[in-house]
């Protein structure tokens, strides 16, 4: 009986030990293995293209239905997968298994990767999942983006099938060069607090769009308008995990990414630019681009190369470290010229740019300031579209012992010569009071 329990046991781990291997890590940040959640797996056919080019990227997908009983994301404590793509728009109450909005929050506050899809027929557990993430939906569940002037002919009457080309300029989002053919979108819209740092609008609609339900009759302004609605969006947490949030599943189709745009008004026809925008997207959020990783933080005295475990006030010395992107298959050297230092005990006493050599290496050097006390080497880079960098090194700082200062101090001369001349006036004093008659 107990050697049976050992060989199953074995057998466990056989299974398993692939797929741990398989999984994020340090050398390879990109996502491997993809649990892709449908509402009919009829949308394998209708999206294939999108799921063709992950996988001919190397990633492994496992295809289930959403409310298959069967779901899970962990097992043993270990997550089975690195990203979840949700494409299960109208599953109602919640997952299949144990698969619920905290389970799938907790998949992503652990640095798991996540893109959702809605559409005209979003259910609250979606919305839900949409609003933890920063992105709120339409309130509305009848209202869909309308726009009357910026439509494609081939839509309906009701003008639901738009034309957006309002997009960010970032190439690490969007890719180099950017997307410069028209994207065809219809679903609803959402949007996202501009106060935050974390949620960032990719595609927008334009100032004419706004939400509402098809052909009905306005009796007030409705909620969105214009560019304040957000077609998709992406989430960068702060622990990097990211997150691709789309009002539209059709976005992601065969039919969108094959078909040609005609905007209204115009008599040109041109290429759909979702599948390149749907691509570099997918590129980004399973971290096969603006990954970043900072090696070989180092600091020493000027002209030495061991690190001291203290300074003392106004040593000079020299700070660096390496940065590295990933490219989706091997690290390069990162270049930037913002990246800054702080040598900062409750407030930064110094703030440095960061020089660099081109390879990687960024480097500066400082006089430590006449203060003493316990500080931190800081490094805190965020910038659009990058995994953040947050880097501290604590430093005790102490002041210069007794034997360590100067004998005489050239701004102390004053105060020398007025010691001396007040003895050699007390004497001269002494001699002229004791022999002057």
């Amino acid at each position: 009986m107990a050697s049976s329990t050992r060989g199953q046991a074995l057998l466990l781990v056989a299974i398993l030990l692939p797929a741990l291997i398989a999984a994020f890590s340090e050398d390879n940040p990109t996502d491997q293995r993809i649990l892709v959640l449908l509402d009919d797996l009829a949308l394998k056919s209708s999206h294939s293209i999108f799921f063709k080019s992950l996988s001919s990227r190397g990633y492994e997908l496992d295809f289930k239905l959403a409310d298959d009983s069967k779901l899970a994301l962990q097992r043993y404590g270990e997550y089975l997968y690195d990203a979840l793509i949700l494409f299960a728009p109208s599953v109602e109450g919640h997952l299949g298994g144990n698969l619920d909005v905290a389970a799938i929050l907790d998949f992503v506050d652990s640095g798991h990767d996540l893109i959702l899809a809605a559409d005209t027929h979003t259910s609250d557990l979606i919305r839900d999942i949409a609003t933890e993430c920063g992105v709120d939906f339409d309130e509305n569940t009848d209202a869909v983006v309308v726009d009357h002037i910026n439509f494609a002919v081939e839509g309906e009457s009701d003008h639901s099938l738009i034309i957006g080309d309002k997009l960010i300029e970032s190439d690490v989002i969007l890719g180099k060069g950017g997307i410069k053919d028209p994207v065809l979108f219809r679903g609803i819209g959402h949007s996202v607090n501009p106060a935050s740092d974390l949620v960032v609008t990719v595609l927008s609609a334009s100032p004419s769009a706004f939400s509402a339900p098809p052909n009905a009759v306005l009796k007030a302004p409705p909620a969105l308008t214009g560019t304040s609605i957000s077609l998709v969006s992406v989430v960068q947490a702060r622990n990097n995990a990211r997150i691709l949030i789309s009002g539209s599943l059709d976005f992601f189709s065969d039919k969108f990414f094959r078909s040609s745009v005609q905007k209204s008004g115009s008599s040109s026809r041109s290429a759909s630019g979702n599948e390149k925008l749907a691509v570099e997207m997918s590129k980004w959020a399973f971290h096969e681009r603006g990954h970043l990783k900072a090696v070989n933080v180092h600091h020493s005295k000027v002209g030495e190369k061991d690190e001291p475990s203290m300074y003392r006030i106004t040593d000079h010395l020299e700070y660096s470290l390496e940065i590295h992107e990933w490219t989706g298959t091997e690290w390069k050297p990162y270049q930037a010229d913002d990246v800054q230092v702080q040598f900062y005990m409750m407030s930064p006493y110094v703030l440095k740019a960061l020089d660099h050599n081109g390879k990687g290496l960024f480097y500066t050097s400082f006089q430590v300031p006449d203060v003493y006390g316990v500080f931190q080497f800081k490094v805190e880079y965020k910038r659009l579209g990058y995994t953040s960098l947050s880097l501290s090194k604590q430093i005790p700082v102490r002041p210069f012992r007794h034997n360590e200062y100067e004998r005489f101090i050239k701004a102390a001369y004053p105060y020398y010569g007025g010691a001396f001349s007040m003895m050699t006036g007390f004497f001269i004093f002494g001699i002229f009071f004791l022999y002057h008659k």
